[in-house]
């Protein structure tokens, strides 16, 4: 095994808080197509599959399914949306910032997969204080498939210049445990996430409590090579 270990973390649910300005951006597209807002909650089970998955969802769950035509137009407004209040009410879960830190100063390389379009996703760390820590940022847009598909974080380790052997991925949900199983690393899991069912539950490898646990957490699940 290389010396170099990666730590590739999901975003939404799991680094960052950003449920309410998913919702407020989902809300306002629903409003402006004459449609009833969704509680977070609701807006919850929706997240992790993409933009266009989002707004799908949200349209078909208002009672009013999008055909493959409409659905482009709807993700432009969400996109725009979006854009304009991408940190207003989002904010690193507690602990996220010490966390990371605490693994780049035990030498792990620092990474980021997720669904969400790259130059959101960079937005947002950067907005929150949290970009200057990572070395690769892959969204949606930067593969040819989607997570679970493995393709987006074996881009991710490539970035990072670790091999998938040297590498373990930090989720919330059952697409990320899909997407670790698929590329052959190792998952820990937060509770905190918004997969709507107890994180034991999704078949994850471990559980962090909260994010000030995953430091040691990974440490068992990759241990460094003597």
């Amino acid at each position: 095994m290389s010396a170099r270990r990666a730590a590739v973390f999901d975003l939404d649910g799991t680094l960052v808080d950003s449920l309410p300005d998913l919702a407020a951006a989902l809300n306002r597209v629903l409003a402006e197509a004459g449609l009833p807002p969704h509680p977070l909650d609701a807006v919850a089970r929706m997240v992790g599959h993409g933009v266009a998955r989002l707004v799908e969802r949200g349209f078909a769950a208002a009672g009013e399914p999008l055909d493959l035509g409409a659905l482009p137009r709807w993700v432009e407004r969400f996109l725009h949306f979006y854009a304009e209040d991408l940190s207003t009410l989002s904010r690193p879960f507690p602990g996220a910032a010490e966390a990371l830190d605490a693994l780049a100063a035990a030498g792990w390389r620092l990474g980021v997969c997720t669904n969400k379009p790259t130059r959101l996703a960079e937005g947002l760390l950067d907005a929150l204080g949290l970009g200057r820590r990572f070395a690769a940022v892959v969204g949606g847009d930067a593969a040819p498939e989607r997570k679970p598909h493995p393709a987006p974080l074996l881009v991710t380790f490539d970035r990072l210049e670790v091999p998938a052997a040297a590498a373990v991925f930090v989720g919330d949900s059952e697409t990320d445990v899909l997407t670790a199983r698929a590329a052959g690393v190792p998952i820990a899991l937060v509770r905190h996430g918004y997969a709507g069912v107890p994180a034991e539950a999704l078949g994850g490898d471990a559980v962090a409590d909260d994010l000030a646990a995953l430091p040691a957490l990974l440490e068992a699940l990759l241990p460094a090579a003597g």
